[in-house]
């Protein structure tokens, strides 16, 4: 049966448009070689949407999204909007998006190609065949906890204010997503907080633990203060496998993560939300990287990151676990061949542009088209 989907693809800003390109090549030929049928629609977002419309997502783009099965970003922003009100800047976009698609999940791999483990700051032999997946609680928090300000005292000086904030049912959902996610990995869960200073964090740690003891006793559950988690990253990454952990740890700790591969223009990423009465989940990918205007335009941007976050959406929107390996299998096999973007350029490396990664994954993906 042909599995038909509709993508709202947003490119967004700076090499938005440049990376998300590529990966619409790769749309078209899935839907000329898989049971597939894609339905693709467009739309903008940021930097380009408050040029046209005065806003950084309109509603309608908002509904568009809403309606349908999954929406990939490519990047937003720009120094240009760097003076504008948070609410209109291009990045208030992106959130009015994660909010009200209700996407509490964020799924970040760090996962490190054999072809470029020269590349991270780390040794070789600390990083090569490290595959991470950290799970980022993505809607509460301090980022969202109330109260929140900046207020003037009586004695003239000034205070800022941000709540960290969980509920249990907030805990549960972002760990069962882990725990599931584990069940397909290693079957190992690193829960990370700071109990030993925070009553959040005591709480994370008492409802991770009475989750994993209700549903999922068959993975192994380890706690970590997040001081220690972001050690034991550039000490020893291979110890992790799942690593879940609330929204602000999980910015600054996936981010770390990120940068053992070597950079940021291999990363994808996936929002989720919850599951709703049909099996159907909203989500949003996204490459990790920043729009880079200074490149955009000019084919230098690395497409890989948002080739990867498609492939993401394959596996975890659609349940399409093959195609989804097709991809990863040829960046893999590009990567061997000695081709790179200047990003990840090293020596004795074939560099190519962006069009020319995207035609070096297809052609490689040809050789899986029986």
């Amino acid at each position: 049966m042909t599995v038909k989907k509709t993508i709202l693809m947003l490119p967004g800003d700076g090499i938005g448009p440049d990376v998300i390109a590529q990966t619409r090549r790769l749309i078209d030929w899935l839907n000329s070689n898989r049971d597939v049928a894609f339905t693709v629609e467009e739309d903008l977002v940021g930097g380009c949407s408050h040029d046209a419309h005065g806003v950084p997502l309109t509603d309608a783009a908002m509904a568009r999204a809403q309606a349908a099965d999954a929406v990939l970003l490519g990047a937003v922003g720009g120094p240009q909007y760097d003076g504008l009100p948070f609410d209109v800047r291009p990045e208030a976009g992106l959130l009015r998006l994660r909010k009200e698609m209700e996407l509490f999940a964020n799924l970040r791999p760090a996962v490190v190609f054999p072809a470029l483990a020269d590349h991270s700051s780390l040794k070789r032999e600390v990083v090569e065949g490290l595959d991470i997946m950290i799970v980022r609680e993505l809607t509460g928090g301090v980022y969202f906890g109330e109260p929140r300000g900046i207020e003037t005292l009586p004695d003239g000086q000034r205070r800022g204010i941000n709540t960290q904030v969980y509920t249990t049912s907030e805990i549960h959902r972002v760990a069962a997503v882990a725990f599931d996610l584990a069940r397909k990995r290693g079957k190992l869960v690193h829960s990370v907080e700071k109990m030993n200073v925070m009553e959040s964090g005591r709480l994370w740690r008492e409802e991770v633990t009475a989750l994993h003891e209700k549903s999922f006793s068959d993975v192994k559950l380890e706690h970590m203060l997040a001081d220690n988690c972001a050690m034991q990253l550039v000490r020893n990454p291979k110890q992790f496998d799942v690593i879940v952990t609330d929204n602000l740890f999980g910015d600054m700790l996936s981010d770390e993560a990120a940068m053992l591969t070597g950079s940021l223009g291999m990363l994808p990423s996936a929002s989720l939300g919850a599951t709703d009465g049909q099996g159907r989940r909203k989500a949003l990918y996204e490459p990790v990287h920043g729009s880079a205007p200074d490149i955009a335009g000019q084919n230098l941007a690395n497409p890989i990151a948002t080739i990867l976050s498609f492939a993401m959406m394959l596996r975890y929107s659609f349940d399409l676990a093959e195609p989804a390996s097709v991809i990863e299998d040829s960046v893999r096999d590009v990567l061997n061949q000695g081709l790179r973007t200047g990003d990840i350029m090293g020596a004795g490396m074939t560099q190519v542009g962006t069009a020319g990664m995207g035609d070096a994954i297809l052609a490689a993906m040809e050789k899986y088209a029986a």
